[in-house]
């Protein structure tokens, strides 16, 4: 009886240790999650609420989230220093099967534009970027702005999946007073996780 156990338990460690195997060669390898502006670069901004700060804070949110499911991640800048645009597709350009997450708070001169919209620039990214807004929607009262074809340098110059995430408008009163409350940081952040996720779960 014990040596007919043995037989099918050997077969059957082999095939779950195939299928970790597999989930480990088509999975999201690395999230690359780059905190928009930094340093010299203060983004968009109203009085001292600066864009870069925002988009760092919930960046490392998002990163924190990650790594609590067993995500790899890797920040393209963890604190406030100045990057160029091309060292930050660089380093989205290190790692395979990975995705590329750009995250920003928008600014304009229209004081009334306000919601939430995510870019993409190839068609491999498209879904990417819906997933991740509509993620966002499902955790914040926002405006939807939608997903759009953006011609950013670091969507352009990065050969994975890439987004560039608009997380609100400084300067619309609204979304910047959403925007200075850690709780909203936070559940951006969930909303682009879980996007995130759900595109892991899908290719």
């Amino acid at each position: 009886m014990r040596s007919n156990t043995n037989q099918w338990i050997f077969p059957l460690v082999c095939l779950l240790s195939a299928l970790v195997n597999l989930t480990s060669v088509w999975g999201i390898g690395t999230v690359v999650i780059d905190a928009g502006h930094g340093g010299k670069d203060h983004g968009g901004c109203y009085g001292k609420i600066y864009e870069k700060h925002l988009a760092l804070d919930t960046a490392m949110r998002v990163e924190y989230l990650l790594k609590q499911k067993g995500y790899k991640t890797r920040m393209t800048r963890d604190s406030d220093r100045f990057l160029s645009l091309a060292k930050r597709s660089s380093i989205g350009n290190r790692y395979s099967r990975s995705v590329f997450v750009s995250i920003h708070y928008n600014h304009a001169a229209r004081k009334g534009a306000s919601g939430l919209e995510t870019f993409y620039y190839s068609s491999k990214s498209r879904a990417l970027a819906s997933l991740i807004q509509d993620g966002m929607l499902d955790k914040v009262r926002a405006e939807n702005r939608g997903v759009k074809h953006g011609r950013f340098y670091v969507l352009r110059h990065t050969r994975n999946p890439s987004v560039l995430v608009e997380c609100g408008f400084v300067s619309n009163y609204g979304d910047r007073s959403k925007s200075k409350k850690g709780w909203y940081r936070q559940a951006l952040a969930e909303g682009i996780v879980n996007g995130i996720v759900r595109y892991d779960q899908r290719h």
